[in-house]
């Protein structure tokens, strides 16, 4: 029988299709890490980001679920601005090593706050350890939260995140949402820098996220080396039993990208740094075995970089969400801190 839908024939191309710049074992890694790190640039549009005077300004400061609070918004780009939330346990004698909290699609960063503003939020946070910045404090870290592009306060409603329009814009302009995402991070970064450096530091940093976060997360990873660790959730997964098989927000999609390289490919721009990978067992949008068919790649890839025991994968017992229980053991295991709950 012909087949006269497009979508289940590019489920077929998909299968089958090999990514030019997989490793072949035999090229220098150095030499291989080059070649993606520059097609992965050029795939996001990272080339389009001009870098711009980076006004800061403080708006808020308080307290917030018992933790020191300070909101900043930071122009990232000439006209654009982000929003940042900071999170101090109450007391401090010593910088602390950062965690920056990236919120997946949901109604905004506030999540990550653990703070409810639109009705349903509290079974959100409840229901799935999403509170990412509050955990943080917790564990010992400077927590800060940056929405999202189409996220929050950055471009979402109070129904959830508004991407396809901003995602497919970008495109038209040579770039990518997930650059621009993977970009802000980037600022950010240089903003903790200059404003914050007496109470946060990047030494011993963690970059985390869920779903939409940890997509983010992930590709922040390969082109951003002043963390120390990263870990993604319910995001790193093969293209073709996540985003190609599973309808998702066109904000996931990077054009041309499958032509060169499947997300775990790229672990070969992340390693050495500390990768901690979270997927639920039950997933349905982001499917077990392809995380495990992901991670045995990464795996491979930090071996090959002499950094086999730099990474881990950690398998909740349920659906699409974090585990903070079973993921920050890891993290901190990795990191060779103590990693006791403050």
């Amino acid at each position: 029988m012909k087949n006269y839908l497009p979508l289940e024939h590019h489920k077929q191309v998909s299968e089958a299709h090999v990514p030019q710049l997989r490793w072949d074992g035999v090229t220098p890694v150095e030499e291989w890490r080059a070649r993606c790190h520059d097609r992965l640039w050029d795939l996001l549009g990272m080339d389009s980001f001009v870098p711009c005077e980076p006004l800061f300004a403080v708006t808020e400061e308080g307290e917030l679920n018992g933790n020191r609070h300070v909101h900043f918004t930071l122009q990232t780009e000439e006209g654009y601005f982000t929003h940042c939330d900071l999170l101090l346990p109450p007391e401090q004698d010593k910088p602390l090593p950062l965690c920056v909290c990236l919120q997946g699609h949901s109604k905004g960063s506030h999540i990550s706050l653990g703070q409810p503003r639109y009705p349903g939020d509290e079974e959100i946070i409840k229901g799935g350890d999403r509170d990412f910045a509050v955990r943080a404090v917790k564990e010992g870290f400077a927590a800060l939260a940056i929405e999202q592009r189409a996220f929050g306060l950055c471009g979402g409603t109070e129904y959830g995140p508004a991407c396809d329009r901003p995602a497919m814009t970008a495109l038209l302009l040579g770039r990518t949402l997930i650059g621009e995402r993977v970009w802000d991070v980037m600022r950010v970064l240089d903003a903790v820098e200059a404003h914050f450096s007496h109470v946060a530091t990047l030494e011993g940093s963690v970059l985390t996220g869920n779903s939409g976060g940890g997509t983010a997360t992930y590709y922040t990873a390969c082109l951003e080396h002043r963390f120390a660790g990263f870990m993604p959730s319910c995001a790193v997964c093969t293209y073709h039993d996540s985003i190609v098989v599973t309808h998702h927000c066109t904000c996931n999609y990077i054009p041309r990208a499958a032509r060169y390289f499947d997300m775990g490919d790229l672990a070969i721009l992340i390693a050495p740094r500390k990768l901690v990978v979270v997927c639920g067992r039950y997933d349905d949008i982001f499917p077990l075995h392809g995380v495990i068919s992901t991670f045995d790649t990464i795996k491979r890839l930090y071996t090959a970089s002499g950094a086999e025991d730099a990474c881990a994968l950690v398998i909740g017992e349920e659906g699409h969400r974090f585990y903070a229980d079973a993921a920050w053991p890891v993290m901190h295991s990795l990191l060779e801190r103590n990693g006791e709950i403050l």
